[in-house]
């Protein structure tokens, strides 16, 4: 793979920058912007200086919007790739707090989301879309250029990327648990460049037959995803689930959430017939995406409307990461039948073996620790059904869940029954916990009036609790 071809100038995949953006993205945007940025500065529900902000107050954004100047032509005259993000992702936290300002405040009101505002006023659509045509993605909040990986500003500038050290450049609640949500996502991608180089390292020694060189790679991927799931668990500290609430509703999607959009939204100016677009969500990341690829996890889904929310979620993502992840999976296929799996069947690497289904199970953890957020955050907060994306929250990661749990059967079933080594003993020792436990969710979710409490409780009584 030709890594030099998976960048847009500020995203830029390899083994340095992994999925980060290759440099800090812009904490301000330029001076010229100053009216816009001014509104993002007093956007929140909380400012910066401990005020009430706009969304503190029904009607205040919709009043200071229509006084905003429009800088239609002044966006058309931009180049830099970090100038166009920023602005991407002013006028993308803008438009989602417009149209769901009433979501919001009707939603503190009752404890249900209101009707959206249906349109975007040409002055924000015009600029909006025409910054989003550049960057190749859709004008609506995204997690890569907009609320997460491109919306990070260090407090220490020669500080790391745990999340303690990071702050939002643009916010919605403006409160902490907001910075902790949002920022972990960024904390966790600081290990992703580990991944990239263990990833690609192993697509390249594999057909050399290397044993010892692919077993350590795929033991640098297992050992980083273990990091990658000590960093996840720290969601429990950094955003207390009773929170989740005060910023969730900004980041829904209009795809999939017709309850409040409608069949969808006008883009004055722009568009002739309103516009559905999927929401921002933590499924828009890279990390597990690419090694469900690797791993072969990707082969293990099932055919079914799920798996398409999935798929379709792989297009709200930068078109540079699009391109690696595409190509990442042809680089799997072509190895062999069965792909990484197939390949240390081949060669008889056991060891390899081994690793494999090690960062298959950590695979497992992530996502079952995410089904464990969505059962705690969401599920117990609100009877509303749809995730951000629009997706059904329910069966949305079990779906996944499933797969994985196929794909390690399949890896577990090609490692000799003899074999003593510990970590695979710990892994065939606890894998029908695993299968168990999904089972009974699923039956309890079925049952007519079933209590959310009881769901995640289950995963302590199974031994499977995301903080043991």
């Amino acid at each position: 793979m030709n890594l030099s071809q998976y960048t847009d100038g500020f995203f830029k995949v390899n083994a340095t920058h992994g999925f980060l953006p290759c440099q800090p993205p812009l904490a301000k945007l330029p001076k010229r912007y100053n009216s816009l940025q001014r509104l993002l500065d007093d956007l929140p529900r909380i400012t910066n200086d401990q005020k009430e902000g706009l969304l503190s107050v029904e009607g205040a954004l919709e009043s200071r919007v229509s006084q905003l100047d429009d800088f239609s032509e002044t966006v058309k005259k931009e180049t830099d790739p970090f100038v166009l993000q920023a602005l991407f992702r002013g006028y993308a936290f803008i438009t989602s707090a417009y149209t769901l300002a009433p979501a919001h405040f009707e939603f503190l009101k009752t404890g249900n989301y209101g009707k959206a505002h249906r349109y975007v006023p040409a002055h924000l659509a015009i600029p909006f879309c025409w910054v989003a045509r550049q960057l190749e993605v859709f004008p609506w909040l995204d997690y890569h250029y907009a609320y997460s990986l491109g919306n990070y500003v260090k407090k220490n500038p020669k500080g790391g990327f745990n999340w303690e050290n990071l702050d939002m450049a643009v916010k919605f609640s403006g409160m902490p648990d907001e910075r902790g949500f949002i920022m972990l996502h960024v904390d966790i991608n600081q290990h992703s460049p580990k991944l990239v180089e263990g990833v690609l390292n192993t697509l390249q020694e594999l057909p050399q037959n290397k044993v010892s060189l692919i077993t350590k790679n795929l033991m640098l991927c297992r050992l980083t995803m273990e990091k990658v799931n000590a960093r996840r668990k720290v969601m429990w500290e950094a955003s207390r689930w009773k929170h989740y609430n005060d910023f969730r509703v900004f980041i829904m999607g209009i795809k999939g959430n017709e309850e409040i959009f409608d069949e969808g939204v006008f883009y004055q100016g722009v568009f002739d017939t309103p516009k559905q677009y999927r929401g921002q969500t933590g499924a828009q990341d890279n990390i597990i995406p690419m090694m469900d690829i690797f791993t072969g996890v990707i082969r293990h889904y099932p055919k079914n409307e799920l798996t398409k929310y999935l798929m379709d979620l792989r297009s709200y993502r930068p078109t540079c990461i699009q391109r690696f992840l595409k190509d990442l999976r042809l680089e799997v296929e072509g190895l062999h039948d069965e792909g990484v799996l197939g390949m240390l069947v081949k060669q008889k690497n056991v060891a390899g073996m081994i690793e494999l289904a090690g960062i298959l199970q950590e695979i497992y953890f992530f996502r079952n620790g995410h089904w464990q957020f969505v059962q705690k955050y969401i599920m117990q907060n609100t009877a509303y059904s749809k995730a951000t994306g629009g997706t059904p929250i329910i069966s949305w990661i079990p779906n996944q869940i499933r797969s994985v749990l196929n794909a390690l059967q399949s890896c577990l079933n090609q490692i000799p029954e003899e074999t003593s080594d510990e970590l695979y003993l710990q892994i065939k020792t606890k894998f029908s916990d695993k299968v168990r436990l999904l089972d009974k969710q699923l039956n309890m979710l079925h049952q007519p009036n079933y209590k959310a409490e009881e769901v995640f409780d289950l995963n302590k009584k199974m031994n499977l609790a995301d903080d043991e």
